[in-house]
């Protein structure tokens, strides 16, 4: 933060009577009140903050809801802020944690929020949005332009947040079996600072307009993956109150066996043995990234020769027994959050992206015989058998689409259909789910309606970014249903709106919403698949492959 601009706007900021007093005539309250209103300031619990208006959103950047995690603090709980005197600036994003491609600012300092409201002091119960950003448990950032909230809080009144939070082995490194109770918050340091941000939305959030008892979690992948771990955190319990998943639902994270093997491979990585962990907190964050960075590599290179297994590869949060006691939705969707209503989706090609730079996807020239010695070391002899039944279910599609729809629905699909169904089986919280079928303009960054597609729809802000889906008339159309959508759920827990009519999914009914340049309810077709991929599956383990 530049100092100068910390210490230099004190007064100002401080004083009605002063800034009055410098406006000729004395009509000055009416000036005084459009400084603030250009200027705007809030009170934390830890000190006031300095924003500025975007459009008529007051928005402010870089709040710390937490101390460095830096040096002894590393692996840690997040500690609480110090507090300040005067107004501390919030005009920029803080910076992320530390990650592997070395761009923007980085920093082990990184427990920061940002809040676009129309609202401050005035009363105001508006919905809160709490966002969680994507990258998957490996990077990315609350500084996200697609996540901006300007034109969410103008079209719904409701209050965004965005945050940054340990993610890799800053947040996930679990070593509390190798160096006992000292680092037993290690394996979820990242997902209890998320918890001390939803904490700070408790404390502060009715001084920015918002609602504290009606917080909506959420996120895209990576986001989606902490939002269902956070669904299975005691500690979160009654932090939030709704969550939206898209796109990443996470049934399973690291087991501590899995979790350890993890922490003594990047140990010796770094030339460590266990009695030495204590030098971790002296390394350089760059080094700990490049060790991170090659263990996950061999990792990756592991993972690919296994046949018919899923390996969360990386370093992800980890069932600790404490802050995290059992995995996210498996066996069964979690008690402790059993009443929280939940909207949970898809998008249609989520592997388009992934598979961008394939000429046979992207030329659509796939042959029904590529397609079959694709698939055949996955499933084996059924490869005839599953590209028949895809051909069937889609009968429009090309060979390259239903190759797509193939791995979309074994790496997204799946899942997603699992927690949805074991929420229900709750009986409580209601769930409602979807598919963004919406295909994106062929010089988009990935193909048809890729993963992470629907990022700039939600926020409404495919005008504004208009990269994912090309902007124009027919995205601006959609994403402002979409917006709407989520706007009504985080407000009331039902995203049906009166352009937008959407059924609740039932084990009965199974009806999602297709969201598309006309949206409608429809069958879940992701049933059918999975049905068809675990009568392959049973096949193979039956006989012996």
């Amino acid at each position: 933060m530049n100092r100068r601009k910390f210490v230099g706007r004190v007064s100002l900021a401080a004083g009605g009577a002063a800034a009055c007093s410098m406006v000729p005539g004395f009509p000055g309250i009416a000036s005084a009140q459009s400084a603030a209103a250009a200027e705007p300031i809030a009170q934390t619990t830890a000190g006031r903050v300095r924003g500025r208006v975007d459009s008529g959103v007051y928005v402010f950047k870089g709040i710390p809801y937490g101390g460095s995690t830096a040096g002894p603090n590393r692996f840690m709980a997040p500690t609480k802020v110090t507090p300040w005197t005067g107004v501390r600036d919030a005009l920029e994003y803080g910076p992320m944690c530390p990650q592997g491609n070395g761009e923007g600012n980085q920093s082990e300092d990184c427990l920061v929020l940002n809040v676009w409201t129309r609202g401050l002091n005035d009363g105001g119960k508006r919905p809160v949005m709490f966002w969680l950003h994507g990258g998957g448990y490996t990077g990315g950032t609350g500084a996200d332009p697609r996540a901006d909230g300007v034109n969410l809080c103008t079209r719904g009144d409701v209050v965004v947040v965005t945050i940054n939070n340990r993610v890799n082995a800053f947040g996930w490194l679990y070593l509390a079996a190798l160096a006992g109770d000292t680092y037993a918050a290690s394996g979820a340091a990242g997902m209890i600072d998320q918890v001390a941000a939803l904490t700070w939305v408790r404390d502060n959030i009715a001084r920015f307009g918002g609602d504290p008892g009606n917080v909506t979690i959420w996120g895209i992948a990576g986001g989606a993956r902490k939002t269902s771990t956070l669904l299975a955190m005691p500690s979160a319990k009654g932090l939030f109150h709704r969550a939206i998943i898209e796109s990443g639902a996470q049934l399973r994270i690291h087991p501590q066996d899995l979790a350890t093997e993890m922490a003594l491979a990047l140990l010796g990585e770094l030339g460590l043995t266990p009695h030495q962990i204590s030098q971790l907190h002296t390394l350089p964050m760059q080094r700990l990234n490049q060790a991170r960075a090659a263990v996950e590599s061999r990792q990756n290179q592991m993972h690919r020769q296994q046949f018919g297994i899923y390996v969360q590869l990386g370093f992800v949060p980890t069932v600790d027994g404490t802050f995290i006691p059992t995995h996210n939705c498996d066996p069964f969707s979690p008690a402790v959050s059993a009443d929280v209503p939940l909207l949970i989706g898809t998008n249609k090609h989520e592997s388009g992206n992934m598979l961008i730079n394939d000429p046979k996807i992207v030329s659509e020239s796939l042959t029904e015989d590529e397609l079959k010695a694709r698939i055949q070391p996955l499933v084996g002899t059924a490869a005839a058998r599953l590209s028949d039944f895809y051909r069937q279910m889609y009968p429009r599609a090309s060979v390259a689409e239903r190759y797509v729809l193939m791995a979309s629905h074994r790496g997204f699909g799946f899942d997603v259909l699992a927690m949805a169904e074991r929420k229900l089986a709750l009986r409580k919280g209601s769930v409602y789910k979807y598919q963004f079928a919406w295909e994106a303009p062929a010089n988009a960054p990935g193909w048809r309606a890729y993963h992470e597609l629907e990022g700039s729809f939600v926020f409404d802000n495919t005008t504004k970014v208009p990269r994912q889906s090309g902007g124009g008339p027919q995205a601006a159309a959609l994403a402002a249903k979409v917006a709407d959508a989520w706007i009504a759920f985080a407000r009331n827990g039902n995203p049906s709106t009166s352009s937008l009519p959407w059924p609740a999914y039932t084990r009965d009914g199974r009806q999602i919403m297709v969201l598309n340049n006309e949206c409608a309810p429809a069958t879940d077709p992701s049933v059918a698949e999975r049905h068809m991929w675990a009568t392959i599956y049973t096949g193979l383990s039956s006989s012996g492959t």
